[in-house]
């Protein structure tokens, strides 16, 4: 049997499924499972040709630090631990682990010591991406040293005799200039993968997945007109047809135009069952007076499951809700053993007693991978390349208690922010963007009299999935454009700042 799959063990890492979606990339499949999975387990599927540890929040001294199976370093398959994973492969097998007394996040330099097939075509000094709090003091006796960083830490080692390796940054994340480059190295050179896994794979056997999980049985689907739940519309459609009905719910707190937009485009042109739920008074009534920005979410996301409730009582019986949820969402909630960032609507909290069963065919997907299933699914470039949107919409864009004033602000800054730039010819440039409404306000001078009004935030930033991500480096007139226009138009705005954090540390969204 041809070796053609690779297995990542997940240690909590907010990147796990980054480092599976960049393998994919390669053409392998890949599948996750838990930390604790057993070499049995493992050594039961023909077709496994290595294995990564990935990163974790803990630190491997802790008391109730992750293991590891020891009898999977004895099934003869490459491995490659990454950060935690590399901490834990070092601990395990003889090394030293140390808390460090700087801890590293962000760009550092690598320094080869050794050739090796892993780092085939870096040079001796690269950029890489550290997120890490501990070290390795010393590294197993069977092991060498293959880079070290710019304090002569070990960040890369290798077994002397056996396909095993640890690194301590990040190869997944574009910010390591030639991560690709080492990920491949591993799975084609090292584990010897066969490049026979693609996208349109991946579309046919989520659609084989569909037919066979509902058979006839009806389904719901919460269709916002966001690249997510469109492709995930139309994937549905094209498995099942007639048996789906999507709802579009109006909650109040879509963008200008959005909510007419998305009835036409689903409703006309692609003749999509949907049906309009119009619940921005019951959602602006819920959230008064809520200024915390998971309560904001949690709120949101309760509502969203009694509208869904409602709407499937009154037309029909419905066995399965489907949304399109992605793994950012997944993993940002915290599910697993990830540590939580934020609460999705569309992720967790669903009662026990809910009568639907969860239908979530992009579960496994970055964002860009959902654009390439849409392009492959015929979907026009506008709507594949819609910029993202959440759920809660322009509710978490309102930091502080939500009222229709404050929505309608952001919603007109944003409209402006939206026409600049498209006029400059910016969209495909930036991954996101938009305005945050602060509850701050400043002194200002306009015309011969004082305000004192609110201070509006500008975000914007280029990214690829979401992961992790830049501040966009907009041309100054432009800003200086966006700032005159937001100030003059906007009733109630005297000062326009702009977000100039990565994430991480930021998050892209304020709230």
């Amino acid at each position: 049997m041809p070796k053609t799959r690779i297995v990542i063990l997940d240690y909590g890492s907010q990147y796990t499924r980054l480092i599976a979606k960049r393998i994919r990339a390669l053409g392998v499949f890949t599948d996750i499972l838990p930390h604790d999975t057993f070499a049995i387990t493992l050594a039961n599927e023909g077709d496994l040709a290595g294995v990564v540890l990935s990163g974790g929040p803990q630190s491997v001294t802790a008391d109730n630090a992750y293991p590891l199976d020891p009898a999977i370093l004895e099934l003869g398959v490459p491995i490659l631990g990454i950060c935690y994973g590399m901490q834990r492969l070092a601990l395990d097998m003889g090394g030293a682990v140390e808390q460090s007394v700087r801890r590293e996040y962000g760009q550092a330099t690598l320094f080869r010591l050794l050739e090796d097939p892993l780092f085939t075509g870096w040079s001796q000094e690269e950029g890489v991406w550290m997120s890490h709090g501990d070290h390795i003091e010393s590294i197993p006796q069977d092991f060498e040293q293959l880079a070290q960083n710019s304090a002569g830490i070990c960040v890369a080692m290798r077994h002397i005799s056996l396909p095993v390796y640890g690194i301590q940054f990040h190869p997944e994340v574009r910010h390591t200039a030639r991560g690709e480059t080492l990920l491949q190295n591993f799975v084609q050179t090292i584990c010897q993968c066969e490049p026979l896994w693609s996208m349109e794979n991946f579309i046919e056997d989520t659609l084989e997945e569909i037919r066979a999980t509902v058979g006839d049985e009806q389904v719901l689907l919460g269709l916002s007109g966001g690249v997510d739940s469109s492709v995930a519309a139309v994937l549905i459609d094209r498995a099942i047809g007639a048996q789906l009905t999507c709802v579009f719910v109006d909650h109040g707190f879509l963008r200008e135009g959005e909510a007419d937009a998305v009835m036409q485009t689903f409703g006309e042109t692609y003749q999509l069952n949907i049906v309009k739920v119009d619940a921005h008074e019951r959602f602006m009534t819920a959230l008064a007076e809520v200024d915390d920005p998971e309560q904001k979410r949690k709120i949101i996301g309760r509502l969203f499951v009694d509208v869904f409730t409602e709407a499937a009582q009154s037309l029909g019986e419905f066995a399965y809700l489907a949304q399109g949820t992605l793994y950012t969402d997944i993993i940002e909630s915290g599910t697993g053993a990830a540590k939580t960032i934020k609460s999705h609507h569309n992720v967790g909290g669903l009662p026990e007693t809910l009568g639907f069963k969860l239908l979530e065919p992009l579960k496994t997907l970055f964002k860009d991978e959902v654009r390439e299933v849409g392009t492959l699914l015929g979907l026009p470039e506008a709507m594949v390349h819609r910029q993202p949107f959440p759920g809660p919409g322009l509710a978490i864009r309102v930091l502080g208690p939500v009222d229709a004033k404050r929505v309608a602000m952001v919603r007109q800054s944003d409209a402006i922010l939206r026409e600049e730039i498209k006029r400059h010819n910016l969209e495909r440039d930036i991954w996101q963007y938009f305005t945050v409404l602060t509850p701050i306000k400043t002194v200002g001078v306009m015309g011969d009299g004082r305000t004192y009004e609110n201070v509006l935030a500008i975000r914007a930033v280029t990214s690829v999935d979401g992961m992790t991500a830049d501040w966009a480096k907009i041309p100054y007139p432009v800003l200086e454009q966006l700032a005159r226009r937001l100030v003059n138009e906007v009733l109630g705005i005297n000062r326009v700042v702009y977000d100039i954090t990565s994430k991480p540390p930021a998050t892209i969204e304020w709230e």
